[in-house]
């Protein structure tokens, strides 16, 4: 009875918070999933809703529809609404606080009109490589190929028929953030994915804008890139209010009413950097999902261009150095979907959480092979910069003499997995002396215990922590930005440490020497296989007729 009547007391506390607006609410657009999560002034998730989705190729390039975006944010907030009310029993009129936040980079071009000229075009796109490369030279400063500024240029390059009707660019949570609101803006960690950030003003490098604009091709456009861009704004600065209009669109019922504040759009590297408290410079997170990101808060500017290094900002505009790979857990879905379907054949079908517990465990197991016995896998489904591919063939290939086994195959699962990314890791510690003082790893992958923690370690040779809020993901992370305006007279990196993780539990595993060393041997063998992949490209069509 003690325990029910604390239980009673509990949702009677939550409900009065419910009420009283002592809430916020974040939504994020992942690859694979739109995740909206409600969060009390404890930084407790109280509801969460969610929407499954996937990218398809459209002429060639990766895109969601408009109509997809809409119905997928509408059904999250509506599962999440209902969650409320069946937790509760409060229909959800308000919260205190909202943002959104999204996979960064890509293209969403608007005419005068704000009317969509092309399809969106996801970071996924690796059509921009022209881009890429002049726009990285021009300015001595990376632009990688899924920037917005590089899809931009790509389009004037090519000639592009919609090119000059383009009066306004944004990223994916810029453009929800605009409907939703009414206001151009971005908060200065997407921004920084669109287009360089000078850390010292948290405005776009001037310099560069000039530059740009400067080309002959660019200066024939009517247009001037500086118009183009949206506003950026760091963390706790408020982004505008939710519109009637907005309303409706978010919440067709007519329940939720206007006039919430919301707060900077981000993106998905932000949010992440706030989940695992990594916004302090010398601090790091590796954000693990469809694609997969590792990033440290700089201490200063990098002394070299490296293509294989991004520079991004914190969501309060510090600099950051990021090594990202567009492919991540597609493949290694994929095998474990395969697993499930043979379970299922033999009349034993088992659970998602049982499934993917199993087959990890097995990895790690003590029959397993360091170095995965010589079995190589390569999880590119789409293009991959780090590993200079256009396209993605994802391909499993041994040896006639390589150790066969179940923990072998996984281990080269997650091996593989985090290859790609190590690739810009490896530059910034190895090649610039970055110094990071912790890494914490972020993203579902990480919910089987020490697994994907014991191999992230081996293949970045430091500790990784994982904290309590890992599988919260990045709308949890953006909901704590939305809080985060209730506190800006804090700096967010204190606001963090004294209010949001104070009381966080976390684990941290060490790496094993062993475990370093096959790790090092596997990514010998994962480089030079790289031209199987290359012929792959060549003699596999990616399109199935």
């Amino acid at each position: 009875m003690a325990q029910e009547q604390k239980l009673d007391d509990r949702v009677a506390l939550t409900a009065e918070k419910i009420r009283a607006g002592k809430t916020s609410l974040g939504i994020e657009f992942g690859s694979t999933r739109i995740k909206a999560v409600l969060i009390d002034d404890t930084y407790a998730t109280i509801a969460a809703g969610d929407y499954g989705w996937a990218s398809h190729l459209e002429n060639g390039l990766w895109s969601y529809t408009q109509e997809e975006i809409w119905t997928g944010l509408r059904t999250a907030y509506a599962r999440l609404a209902a969650d409320v009310e069946s937790a509760y029993g409060e229909k959800l009129t308000h919260v205190g606080r909202i943002g959104f936040s999204a996979m960064m980079h890509g293209y969403l071009a608007f005419d005068e009109h704000g009317e969509l000229l092309v399809p969106f075009r996801t970071w996924q796109n690796t059509n921009t490589s022209e881009a890429h490369g002049k726009l990285s030279e021009l300015f001595q400063y990376n632009i990688p190929e899924r920037w917005s500024i590089a899809h931009l240029y790509q389009c004037v390059l090519n000639g592009e028929e919609h090119i000059g009707k383009v009066r306004f660019i944004t990223t994916l949570a810029g453009y929800v953030h605009w409907k939703l609101t009414g206001n151009k803006v971005l908060g200065v960690g997407d921004a920084s994915g669109m287009f360089p950030i000078d850390p010292a003003t948290h405005a776009y490098e001037t310099a560069f804008i000039e530059r740009f604009n400067a080309l002959p091709e660019v200066a024939a456009q009517p247009w001037n890139l500086a118009d183009l861009l949206p506003e950026p704004l760091v963390a706790g600065t408020p982004a505008g209010e939710l519109t009637e209009e907005g309303a409706r669109l978010l919440d067709p019922t007519g329940t939720l009413q206007p006039g919430i504040t919301f707060a900077p759009p981000e993106g998905d590297a932000g949010t992440g950097m706030v989940a695992t408290n990594s916004v302090r410079v010398r601090t790091g997170n590796v954000s693990a999902g469809t694609s997969i990101f590792a990033m440290v808060v700089l201490e200063h500017k990098l002394a070299r261009l490296h293509p294989e290094v991004d520079l991004v900002t914190t969501p309060a505009g510090d600099l950051a150095g990021m090594s990202h790979a567009n492919n991540f857990t597609s493949d290694l879905n994929a095998w474990v979907g395969l697993f499930g379907q043979f379970a299922d054949a033999i009349g034993q079908p088992v659970d998602a959480g049982t499934l993917y517990g199993t087959l990890f465990r097995a990895a790690i197991a003590d029959d397993v092979d360091s170095n995965c016995g010589g079995l190589i896998n390569y999880p590119f489904r789409s293009g991959e910069f780090l590993a200079g591919l256009p396209e993605g063939r994802p391909l499993f290939v041994r040896g006639p003499e390589a150790a066969m086994s179940l923990g072998n195959f996984m281990r080269a699962q997650l091996f593989s997995a985090f290859s790609p990314v190590k690739i810009g890791m490896d530059v910034m510690t190895k090649d610039e002396g970055v110094a990071v003082d912790s890494l914490v790893g972020h993203g579902g992958i990480f919910t089987t215990p020490k697994v994907a923690q014991k191999i992230l370690a081996a293949a970045f040779d430091t500790p990784i922590k994982v904290m309590s809020t890992a599988a919260e993901g990045g709308a949890w992370g953006m909901a704590v930005l939305a809080d985060y305006l209730f506190h800006a007279d804090q700096p967010l990196d204190e606001f963090l440490d004294s209010r949001v993780f104070a009381d966080a539990e976390s684990t941290t595993e060490a790496p094993d020497a062993a475990d370093v060393a096959g790790f090092e041997e596997f990514f010998d063998r994962f480089r030079k296989g790289l031209p199987i992949e290359h012929a792959a490209i060549a003699n596999i069509p990616l399109e199935t007729k």
